[in-house]
């Protein structure tokens, strides 16, 4: 059985992360079974479109508490975009709307005069030394698609940041939790570095 579980709520690029996972050597499992979510040993959660849908969608696939106590268990987990996003409070996409509330902090839109979505290429500048950013060059590019950008309350989760008119964070790190606004199945070579790096720590980690 795979270890690792890519969540299905009926959003996202699922086969892209899991045909990525698989580049590199680590099948996946993709479910929206909470069952199969809870018994995880690690969990994605990539995600693309508005944060309510999103929300909404995870609601009424019954995963919101699986996926909370996984985190809770410090089961390895990542999330990729809009599954950064879901991670805190609130977002002010399309109006309020609560999050998962993991991570302490809002989702903004990118002030008025910036093109949006911010699509393409552009760098990290790296702040901790999270584990899944081990052996990458120094400001390495990945690739972005996005509107929105998230504000954490606690300033020591990020792990890295990205400039588009002005600096914003790219990445998140708590523990077992990583997080990126980037897509590392779309940043070619160095976007299947950084899912190997996640899915070693997965396999490697003892059972909860």
């Amino acid at each position: 059985m795979s270890a690792i579980t890519i969540i299905d709520y009926g959003m996202g690029n699922l086969r892209s992360v899991q045909k990525a996972l698989e580049r590199v050597g680590h099948p996946a499992l993709v479910s929206s079974d909470p069952r199969a979510i809870g018994q995880a040993a690690a969990l994605v959660l990539p995600g693309v479109g508005a944060f309510g849908d999103c929300m909404r969608a995870l609601q009424r696939y019954r995963l919101i508490e699986p996926i909370r106590q996984a985190l809770a268990c410090g089961k390895p987990f990542l999330g990729i975009c809009l599954g950064l996003q879901v991670l805190f409070s609130e977002s002010q996409e399309f109006g309020s709307h609560q999050g998962l509330g993991i991570i302490a902090g809002t989702v903004r839109r990118f002030p008025a005069g910036l093109k949006v979505p911010h699509m393409g290429w552009n760098s990290l500048q790296i702040k901790a030394e999270a584990p899944i950013l081990q052996g990458l060059p120094p400001q390495p590019y990945f690739y972005f698609v996005h509107s929105y950008y998230v504000v954490p309350e606690d300033p020591r989760l990020i792990a890295a940041t990205t400039t588009y008119g002005q600096e914003f964070v790219s990445m998140i790190w708590k523990d077992n939790i990583y997080a990126v606004q980037f897509h590392p199945e779309k940043s070619q070579t160095i976007g299947l570095q950084v899912l190997k790096r996640f899915a070693e720590l997965a396999c490697n980690q003892p059972p909860a």
